[in-house]
């Protein structure tokens, strides 16, 4: 065994990617350049957002911050490496290489599956309990669920990098993807695959299960007590609270379902490429779309940052000594509790210039 895996130091993976169409691989750089870009932008934004308005210091959206974390890392893991590929020659990743990718991206995925199940719990006592939330759902037991989460994926990832890692493969194999997903490195070793193929079904199963239950058990009770409501008001609360969520779950969840239960044959391969991209790179992408839209605190501030850095510009043009230069994070959040666009200007303009002046 010691043998084997001294060999596999050597061992260098050919990642094909979408090479197969020479002809638009620019034009994929452009368009995947775009989404990454777009999503590392979005998800660093939700995270600054929720941090610095004290309105969405709620649970809800201390697991949306942490949400849009694991997008940003997970697409992080899988679209550079992706973007490489559209353009240089030379696709071949090394054994070392190949491991971490594959431990990050997969601790990613799960702890995303398990995040969506923790938020929908969130729900799930926002609606049916209003009364006794900020009691249920306590700052403690907010970390100690994100701690858990982010623990549960760990575990289950480094057991399934584990056993990639114990197989055995030869000095250079090819494989029809562009990142280092599972069964695409057991296609290409030679080692009996028939173990690490049920422990990844059991392991995947098993989370999924976990999670669907948990999901659908929370919006069992929350379907419940949405039909007792009287008021139509209260109704529409209701609806607005979990209508994100439940939308971002479908998307997930129905991507994974779509991977793992529906492509198959090696017909759909570039069908697996297609839903890869989507869950890797579009996924992240609209999930801070899909929370923020419909929630006037998170676009009222994304509003005030426009200003504030509409104003820096300014002061910086005509008052280059300008105290913004230099505001710290408390000033910001003074400055986002102004309100009125007119406050802000005025009062950043009044201290602008007497700092000039002086």
């Amino acid at each position: 065994m010691q043998n084997e895996r001294n060999q596999n130091t050597g061992v260098t993976f050919t990642l094909l990617g979408f090479s197969e169409y020479p002809d638009i691989q620019l034009l994929l750089f452009l368009v995947f350049l775009t989404i990454y870009i777009v999503s590392v932008l979005e998800n660093l934004d939700m995270i600054l957002i929720i941090r610095i308005n004290c309105k969405l210091h709620t649970p809800m959206y201390f697991f949306l911050s942490h949400l849009s974390f694991v997008d940003f890392c997970y697409t992080s893991v899988i679209a550079p490496n992706l973007l490489n590929l559209l353009l240089v020659e030379d696709k071949t990743i090394s054994f070392k290489g190949c491991m971490p990718q594959y431990f990050f991206g997969c601790t990613s995925v799960i702890t995303e599956m398990f995040m969506l199940a923790v938020m929908a719990y969130d729900c799930f006592v926002a609606v049916c309990n209003p009364l006794l939330y900020t009691t249920a759902v306590s700052h403690k037991l907010c970390a100690f669920l994100v701690a858990l989460t982010y623990i549960w994926a760990g575990i289950f990832s480094s057991t399934l990098t584990y056993i990639l890692w114990q197989l055995s493969y030869c000095g250079s194999n090819i494989t029809n993807h562009f990142c280092c997903e599972y069964f695409a490195l057991l296609s290409v070793s030679y080692s009996d695959t028939s173990f690490s193929q049920m422990a990844c079904l059991v392991i995947s199963m098993f989370n999924e299960a976990c999670c669907l239950l948990i999901i659908m058990t929370s919006y069992v009770f929350i379907v419940v007590t949405v039909i007792k409501i009287p008021s139509k008001g209260g109704l529409q609360k209701a609806f607005s609270t979990c209508a994100s969520h439940l939308t971002a779950i479908c998307i997930c969840h129905g991507i994974v379902l779509v991977l793992y239960c529906v492509l198959k044959s090696k017909s759909s391969l570039f069908l697996v490429k297609v839903a890869t991209v989507f869950h890797s790179m579009v996924i992240p992408m609209l999930n801070p779309l899909i929370y923020s839209l419909r929630n006037k605190d998170v676009k009222e501030t994304i509003r005030k940052l426009i200003y504030i850095k509409l104003i820096y510009i300014f002061t910086q043009h005509f008052f280059p000594f300008s105290f913004i230069i230099h505001m710290p994070l408390s000033g910001v959040r003074e400055v986002l509790k102004a309100k009125s666009t007119v406050t802000i200007l005025s009062q950043t303009l009044q201290d602008s210039a007497l700092l000039w002046v002086s």
